[in-house]
């Protein structure tokens, strides 16, 4: 595995975050966001994490230069639902920039997020994952994730309709 740091995420990874999400929403279906995110929406989502809604980064720093290291990975945990009974719950992200696949990225962000809403007082994670999705319906699982439903042709990609495995742990 390289030299990777997990902190949080500033906005000069903004740039970085951009260019890993937005290959996600033009070629998979690991998130149903049907249009690119411009530097200013991935600014202003930046911007919107803060305190237990923190952003967090993978950096891998073995080829440490001037720069810092070089953003492979990001994960953040969004509220669940708007409505105050559902304070205690989150939902997780996690994206891995698909060169670096199969390095345990995913798996450092996931364990280092759960961490973050274990420490903000969280009771439950969601994730809320494209059903076809087997590497991280398999992440989730090995961070002891179970999962509790699927949502049947809740979403249209690519010219088909797309179920969501719903996956939670209890903290």
């Amino acid at each position: 595995m390289p030299d990777l740091t997990i902190r949080l995420a500033e906005p000069t990874d903004a740039e970085a975050i951009r260019t890993i999400y937005n290959v996600e929403v033009l070629d998979e279906t690991s998130t149903f966001d049907l249009v690119p995110r411009s530097l200013a929406d991935q600014e202003a989502w930046l911007a919107d994490r803060s305190g237990a809604f923190s952003a967090i980064v993978a950096v891998d720093t073995s080829a440490d230069g001037a720069d810092g290291g070089t953003v492979v990975g990001f994960a953040a945990l969004s509220p669940y639902k708007p409505r105050a009974a559902y304070s205690t719950t989150v939902e997780d992200s996690v994206y891995v920039d698909r060169a670096r696949g199969g390095e345990g990225i995913g798996k450092l962000l996931l364990t280092s997020l759960i961490d973050v809403a274990t420490a903000s007082g969280f009771h439950a994670v969601m994730a809320r994952i494209e059903a076809s999705g087997t590497a991280s319906r398999a992440l989730h699982a090995r961070c002891g994730f179970e999962l509790v439903g699927i949502e049947r042709e809740v979403g249209r990609k690519f010219n088909r309709w797309l179920s969501v495995a719903v996956m939670q742990l209890m903290l």
